[in-house]
């Protein structure tokens, strides 16, 4: 994305652009083949959908989010990539 901001931690990167329309917020997810094996990525695929959902009423129409795994994401509890998913988006809207 070429604007909005951007957040890291070890083992993923969210990316966040507010369009300023009125339509419905949109996600996406990247997850590349260094994640690991298509079973690893589509569990990681997986695990970012429900986490995003869980969030959905944290997010104003308008905002288009990114989630981006980075290799190891697949190995780490669902509480541990949880915090680390609300730690980025913290990080974002503290800026």
């Amino acid at each position: 994305m070429k604007h909005g901001r951007k957040a890291t931690a070890q083992h993923l990167v969210i990316y966040l652009n507010s369009t300023g329309a009125s339509t419905s917020s949109r996600f996406g997810f990247v997850v590349a083949k260094t994640v690991g094996s298509a079973v690893q990525r589509n569990l990681v695929k997986r695990r970012a959908r429900a986490a995003v959902r869980e969030r959905l009423n944290t997010f104003v129409a308008g905002q288009d989010l990114v989630v981006r795994a980075l290799p190891g994401l697949a190995e780490i509890s669902w509480s541990e990539f949880s915090d680390e998913l609300d730690s980025c988006l913290a990080q974002i809207r503290v800026k």
